[in-house]
This record gives C-alpha cells, sequence and structure tokens, in this order.
C-alpha cells in the first residue's frame, strides 16, 4: 500500500492511496478458498466445488465483497500511518478498480485541530456554600409530617382534609364501561386526585351512607371515546376519618428512616443544600468555561458543527431552525471548543474514568431513590448509551475539578435567599448562558477514537 498527501488545506486532508493488484488478487484468491468450504452447486460434492467455477458465478460480488474490506482496513491504516486525528467520517473516492487492476482511491478527511493548551493559573471564579437556615429546614419538617399525617375514624360528617373510603359503581348513559367499578377505593378531600370537582361532592357524607354524583371523565382518558363524557356515580362510603398532625419527634424521624430528629434535621439541610449546590455549582463552571473559551483560538471542523446542529434542532420545526439558525450555529460551536479543549486538558493529565466508578454512580443513584431501585437499574441495563453518558458526566467532572485546583477560586458562602437571586440572574434569557451545557469532552474524544478506527 503506498499513501500520499495530496493536499492539505486547513482542516481537510486528502490521502492518495494505493493498493498492488497483486494484495487484491491474494485476497481474491483467499476468499474464494473460504467460499469453496462453504458453496453448494448442483453437480459438484459439498466443499468440492472448484474456485474457478465459483469465481465464475460470484465473481462481481466477491471482488465487491473483498474491495470493501480492503477500504476500511487500508483507510484505517492509511491515518494511523499519517497520525492524522479525524473528525467525522472520512469519505472516499474511488480513482481505479477492477480485475487486475491496482486500487486507487483519495480518502477526503476533516481532521481535528492541533489543540495548544494556555495556561489557567490566572483564571478566577467563585464556589459557593450556601447556609441552610432553620426555619427552612423547620417548613420542609412541616411539608413531610403533613405528607405522613395519620388518620382516624370519625362518625361526624366530612369535611375537607378527611380521608373518605367507598366502593363506587359508574355509569354513562346509563351503560357500564371498563373501569366502572372500583373497591376501597381513598382518597383525601381537598387534593382533588381522583377526579376534577368529586371531592367536593363528598364534602358531608357519613360512613354507611350511598351518596350518587356526577363528574366529568378527564381529556386525557386513555380511551379516547370516554374522554370528557359525563358520568353518574353511586358512591358506597366506606370509612371516613380525620387528619391527626403528626408529633415531630424522635418516633416520627425513626419512621423516616433517621436516628432521632437531630440526625433527621441534618439529613434534611444536607438535602436542601445538594439541590442548591447542583445549581450554583453550573454557575461556577460557566464561569470557568466563559474564560477557557475567551482564551483559546480554534479552527473547528464544519462537519462537527453540522452535527452538533443536527442534533440540537433534531425536534424543532423548520421554521424554528430558520429562525434561531445563527444562534444554534453560535452555540455548537461554542460546544465543540469547549468539548475539545477539555477533552485535550483531561488527555495531558492522563484523566480516566473507570467502569468501576460509573457502576459506584449509578449504586448513589440506586440509593438515592428509595422505592425505585428496580427501575433505575433496569434503565441503565437496557441503555448502555446511558451509562456511556453518565461516564462521560463522570470524566467531565474530574477534569472541571482538576481545573478548580489550579485556578484562583474564592468561596462564599450565601444564604438561601442569596442563593436564590444569584440561580435566579443565572437563568435570565441570554443566549451565552446556555454555554453550560457543554458537550461532554468524553463525546468529542469517543468520537475521534471511533473514527480514526474507520
Amino acid at each position: 500500500m503506498k499513501v500520499e498527501i495530496k493536499s492539505k488545506k486547513g482542516l481537510k486532508t486528502i490521502l492518495s492511496v494505493i493498493v498492488d493488484k497483486k494484495n487484491i488478487q491474494t485476497k481474491m484468491d483467499e476468499r474464494l478458498n473460504e467460499l469453496q468450504k462453504e458453496v453448494a452447486l448442483k453437480g459438484f460434492r459439498p466443499g468440492k466445488v472448484p474456485p474457478a467455477v465459483i469465481k465464475s458465478q460470484f465473481g462481481k460480488s466477491i471482488y465487491g465483497e473483498v474491495v470493501d474490506k480492503i477500504l476500511r482496513e487500508t483507510s484505517s491504516k492509511a491515518i494511523v500511518e499519517k497520525k492524522l486525528k479525524v473528525a467525522g467520517q472520512p469519505k472516499i473516492d474511488l480513482k481505479q478498480f477492477g480485475e487486475g487492476k491496482d486500487l486507487n482511491y483519495e480518502l477526503q478527511i476533516d481532521c481535528l485541530p492541533n489543540v495548544s493548551l494556555q495556561s489557567f493559573d490566572k483564571f478566577k471564579a467563585t464556589s459557593f456554600k450556601v447556609k441552610i437556615e432553620d426555619e427552612i429546614i423547620d417548613e420542609k419538617l412541616k411539608e413531610i409530617a403533613n405528607q405522613n399525617k395519620k388518620f382516624e375514624d370519625k362518625n361526624e360528617k366530612a369535611i375537607n382534609g378527611d380521608q373518605i373510603t367507598f366502593d363506587y359503581s359508574a355509569t354513562i348513559d346509563g351503560n357500564k364501561f371498563d373501569g366502572s367499578e372500583g373497591k376501597g377505593v381513598q382518597i383525601e378531600l381537598g387534593k382533588d386526585l381522583f377526579l376534577k370537582g368529586f371531592d367536593e361532592k363528598l364534602i358531608g357524607v357519613k360512613k354507611n351512607e350511598m351518596k350518587q354524583l356526577h363528574a366529568v371523565l378527564p381529556p386525557n382518558h386513555p380511551k379516547k371515546e370516554l374522554a370528557n363524557k359525563k358520568t353518574k356515580f353511586e358512591c358506597k362510603i366506606l370509612n371516613v376519618k380525620k387528619p391527626i398532625p403528626r408529633k415531630i419527634d424522635d418516633d416520627f424521624a425513626k419512621l423516616m428512616g433517621a436516628n432521632n430528629i437531630k440526625d433527621l434535621r441534618a439529613l434534611i439541610g444536607k438535602q436542601i443544600s445538594s439541590q442548591y449546590s447542583q445549581a450554583l455549582n453550573s454557575i461556577t463552571k460557566k464561569e470557568i468555561l466563559d474564560q477557557i473559551e475567551k482564551n483559546h483560538q480554534l479552527d473547528l471542523p464544519q462537519n462537527l458543527i453540522d452535527q452538533e446542529i443536527l442534533i440540537m434542532t433534531q425536534n424543532l420545526k423548520p421554521e424554528e431552525k430558520e429562525k434561531y439558525k445563527l444562534k444554534n450555529e453560535k452555540l455548537a460551536k461554542s460546544r465543540i471548543k469547549l468539548g475539545l479543549l477539555l477533552n485535550e486538558y483531561g488527555e495531558k493529565n492522563n484523566i480516566k474514568v473507570s467502569d468501576e466508578e460509573v457502576k459506584s454512580e449509578i449504586q448513589k443513584q440506586i440509593k438515592g431513590m428509595p422505592g425505585q431501585e428496580k427501575m433505575v437499574l433496569d434503565y441503565y441495563q437496557k441503555n448502555p448509551s446511558a451509562s456511556q453518558s453518565l461516564k462521560g458526566s463522570l470524566y467531565e467532572e474530574k477534569i472541571l475539578n482538576l481545573i478548580k485546583s489550579k485556578i484562583n477560586l474564592s468561596s462564599q458562602e450565601v444564604s438561601t435567599k442569596e442563593a436564590e437571586k444569584i440561580i435566579a440572574d443565572f437563568n435570565k434569557p441570554n443566549i451565552d448562558t446556555e454555554k453550560s451545557k457543554t458537550p461532554s469532552p468524553s463525546k468529542i474524544k469517543s468520537k475521534s477514537k471511533k473514527i480514526s478506527k474507520k
């Protein structure tokens, strides 16, 4: 195989590749010998069909198969030989081919730019720490207690806030329908979770009472023919219970899975702090990314920009794509540029994410979603791309943490009110705020690796 750089302009390189006809013939002979063991033709014993006969009948398709394999192998070797970092799928332009001829083709390649990193030492950013006030924790405790309140039987008429247990039988125009009967249905009056307006019609009922009422089935009913239908309900009230406020003490804390009330307060504070931290960390991240982008100049492969725009706009209508064309192109360039820069920094510092680290992060997510453990585990097991995406996020997090350790990172403690203002200001409509949605550098890393093996 002979490889030459035919032209190089910017990030576009064209390689000229020539594969000797003798090598092609050798591959043809090898394939014919393989097929001799597989092909069955009338008049020949299995495995005894002469290669010449196989060639006479299937020669063109065999040649096409062999050449396709040679193109894949030689194009990959050519890229490695010339030490090119490929962005996207190279294009092959056949110049000469055919039995008894050399294979001559051109490989048109979009290359990744050479990335020269500037020092990050002079970068500045602010890391925020939120102080969760006692009254915020008190409010959350009351909310949790209200969600887990107890109920006890009552003989009086039902009022808002009471819990009603009932059986029902429903009809539409006198006819039964699928789902028209229910047993032991339990609702809390005032939450309006059963059917709109249903709760208020049960106010005043007592245990063992029969109640007839009308309600309208929802517009999004699973069975379209039942949507918005006026329905008659015959309800038998099985029980009426009144709410008993839950005392917020050590027993309540144990019910919630904590050791005592002090421990529960600490857990709630940690949870609220974590929610604020996620948003505030995005602001710190943007501060850093803005400086990285501003201090580096890069030529970007147009095919990567086009690909990123395609991903970003895949759910937009044609008129929306046109309206935000310039905005999307700017954002796509920003994402690609930052991805390349972060990836280069990660490679230079030998940053890696092991499979064990990914498994550990999945376990953290599982523990953080009690009652939904199987759903989370199934999601990752059935979606390999989700695990890969998580690995990319961990890779980016490691890179940013290393950058934070190198720059002038000041720490600022803020109240929840101050944190909310900082977050609100950050989320004001501004095209530049979208830069925080940087593609994981491992995404670009995996792209270039995948492509270079083409």
